[in-house]
């Protein structure tokens, strides 16, 4: 990390400083966020800004394998098949953990990959309110491709929303209001005027979609911002009045959810890049390895880390009756590289990337940090701790 910018912002570092961020967050839109923000942001050299860079596009070749569609259709559970699938996905996110090159510097090593939207405003809100708070230099940014925040909007704007009236796309997502991530839809819609609907709200009409806005009136349904994860539809059926994410319909997602199943724990065995561990599905296995203590063990179809087993034993794996729907991972070992005024803190960083219709290859655009003390990356694994949680990376945009 940048050692003299790391060091400047120690030494200057307050408690009011801290609260100054929160409050700034907090007062944004009258919503109190519902995570932990860390202290601080961290600061990337430009070495580890190129290989960050450099990951996202080894990685994102894989997905622009023309066989793609027909390796990852297995990702796509029954029951979670979806109507007018599109050629690629809209959003796509890599996790990535900074680790020991073993030379004694960092490299950045892939956690997770992801095609669905994350908090692509919200992180537009915690950078600024940094750069305020702390007085940082206004030439460090945390958008990439030369953005500015202006632009950064405009290209979210253009995607999300693209020629149609904003009233007639909806973020979409099941009791949003109640959500951790709500902040983030309050940010969407300050910044590109979408409204926020639950699924419950939304009514049909044959295939046309439509909501009751404010007024009393009936607003069709052009597009679909969808935050809606199978998963949580599946716990919550009371949500489900008129419409299901099932339903063939009139109108366009806008991230379209086949591309939370393909590209997932399921895509990881696909990538070939020395940015990405070793790993296997589970029924690709030939032998169990005899230093388990190395891996760990992901089931393919669960959320926010359930399910994974860090420890992992040979009878845990004999005991799986699904293997093609595990994957044994090594493991990557997180160096505590960002100094604080106590305890060193290890990070991981997620670089938010979109890919635009008709657009070659998917482009990095910011990104999402998390900050931990803990042995995993985690509100669970870092309870009690300072320095940890939100935060976001910034780097010097002069070059």
């Amino acid at each position: 990390m940048h050692a003299s910018q790391r060091q400047l912002f120690n030494q200057h570092f307050s408690q009011k400083r801290y609260a100054k961020v929160k409050e700034l967050i907090n007062t944004a839109y009258q919503k109190e966020v519902a995570f932990r923000i860390s202290e601080t942001p961290i600061f990337l050299t430009s070495q580890l800004r190129a290989q960050l860079l450099e990951a996202c596009e080894e990685i994102s070749e894989t997905l622009l394998d023309p066989d793609f569609k027909k390796k990852s259709q297995a990702a796509i559970l029954p029951g979670q098949e979806v109507p007018g699938e599109d050629d690629h996905t809209t959003f796509l996110q890599m996790d990535f953990g900074i680790c020991d090159d073993g030379n004694g510097g960092l490299i950045p090593q892939l956690i997770e990959i992801q095609g669905f939207p994350t908090l692509y405003f919200f992180q537009e809100l915690l950078a600024r309110s940094f750069k305020e708070a702390y007085e940082i230099p206004s030439h460090y940014t945390s958008f990439f491709g030369g953005l500015d925040r202006e632009g950064y909007i405009e290209k979210l704007r253009k995607v999300i929303v693209g020629n149609s009236r904003p009233e007639n796309v909806i973020l979409l997502e099941i009791d949003p209001h109640n959500q951790a991530t709500a902040i983030d839809f309050y940010a969407t819609e300050a910044a590109i005027k979408t409204p926020i609907k639950c699924i419950s709200d939304i009514k049909k009409s044959g295939k046309d979609l439509y909501y009751i806005n404010e007024q009393g009136k009936k607003i069709g349904v052009e597009k679909i911002y969808n935050r809606v994860i199978f998963d949580e539809l599946e716990r919550r059926p009371e949500f489900v009045k008129e419409y299901t994410l099932n339903d063939e319909v009139n109108a366009e997602f806008i991230g379209h959810p086949h591309w939370f199943s393909r590209i997932s724990k399921h895509a990881m065995p696909l990538i070939k890049s020395k940015y990405n561990p070793y790993c296997s599905f589970l029924s690709d296995l030939k032998t169990i390895p005899d230093d388990l203590h190395n891996y760990v063990l992901k089931p393919l179809f669960s959320f926010s880390g359930s399910g994974v087993i860090i420890n992992v034993t040979k009878e845990d794996i004999e005991k799986v009756t699904n293997p093609e729907h595990f994957m044994l991972q090594k493991k990557v070992h997180y160096q505590p590289a960002i100094q604080t005024v106590n305890v060193p803190t290890k990070c991981e960083i997620r670089m938010l990337m979109v890919w635009e219709k008709g657009a070659p290859r998917p482009v990095v655009v910011n990104n999402l940090v998390r900050l931990s003390k803990g042995e995993m990356v985690g509100v669970k694994y870092n309870k009690d701790k300072d320095w940890v949680g939100a935060s976001v990376a910034l780097h010097d945009a002069r070059g």
